[in-house]
């Protein structure tokens, strides 16, 4: 029962794919960032090496997963109570992207700490579009829009608290693999939204973004919509999606349109011994 470190994704994959493939929904993050880290190498999200983990029970089953690609705080998978404490045993972590209750259970291991952010988990169940449809009509992203795009990414990475190291890289991915819709109304973009790769049966939309001078028309709802509707239609079995809890509008759209929710997971750092 120990946790095992790599710095390779495709050892990481080998142990711990199955098991991350089996609960696709609770796994989606670690699923679409190792994806990106084969794709695309060890520094698609930023300079630092990445940091992969996977933890063994006594029935030597993969219960528990961790993805640390700086800058970004480690991200775990699903995990098993009984693999936290020695998961603090392990690593030195000042931070933590995870499920509500196993970050507050590695919390509990630090002298104190805070929350910086609280996310929710949906998923589609029947997809409702927005009525009335605000003026309008989506199109696909395309490499003409690059510029607008990256300047409307690196805008929400801002908005959200996030770094916008990767901003170009996933622009010109998801432009090229058509993961990148555009709503316009009167001939120009209003809003945008972006959905991953589907693995395991399932997609997540992301990166919707609706800059403050269009806001309030129903853009972001309506081009979710689009976007929800094309991955279910192309295939996908389940389409997700995160949310910060603190903003009470952005939860009440998604819900609105046919999401429901999953689970939450919290942003913690660590704070230092006084």
């Amino acid at each position: 029962m120990t946790w095992t470190f790599t710095d390779d994704v495709d050892v990481f994959l080998d142990a711990a794919g199955a098991s991350l493939a089996a609960r696709p929904a609770e796994n989606t993050l670690v699923l679409t960032v190792t994806a990106t880290l084969r794709r695309s190498g060890p520094h698609a999200y930023g300079d630092g090496a990445p940091l992969l983990g996977w933890w063994r029970g006594a029935d030597g089953e993969v219960a528990g997963t961790l993805v640390h690609t700086p800058p970004y705080p480690p991200l775990l998978g699903t995990v098993a109570p009984e693999a936290v404490v020695p998961l603090a045993a392990a690593l030195p972590l000042t931070g933590i992207n995870a499920d509500r209750a196993t970050a507050e259970a590695l919390a509990a291991t630090w002298p104190g700490h805070r929350v910086d952010q609280e996310q929710r988990l949906y998923r589609l169940e029947t997809l409702v579009p927005p009525s009335p449809a605000p003026s309008g009509r989506p199109r696909a992203a395309t490499a003409a829009d690059r510029e607008l795009l990256v300047r409307w990414h690196l805008a929400f990475a801002d908005q959200v608290g996030q770094p916008g190291t990767h901003a170009e890289r996933l622009v010109d991915e998801r432009t090229a693999s058509g993961g990148l819709t555009l709503w316009e109304a009167d001939g120009s973009p209003v809003s945008m939204a972006g959905v991953s790769p589907r693995i395991a049966g399932t997609v997540r939309v992301a990166t919707v973004y609706t800059p403050s001078e269009h806001r309030g028309r129903g853009y972001a709802a309506a081009v979710t919509a689009e976007v929800s509707r094309a991955a279910r239609e192309a295939g996908a079995e389940e389409v997700l999606l995160f949310t910060d809890l603190a903003n009470p509008t952005s939860n009440g759209v998604y819900q609105r349109i046919g999401y429901r929710a999953v689970s939450d997971r919290l942003l913690i750092s660590a704070e230092r011994e006084r």
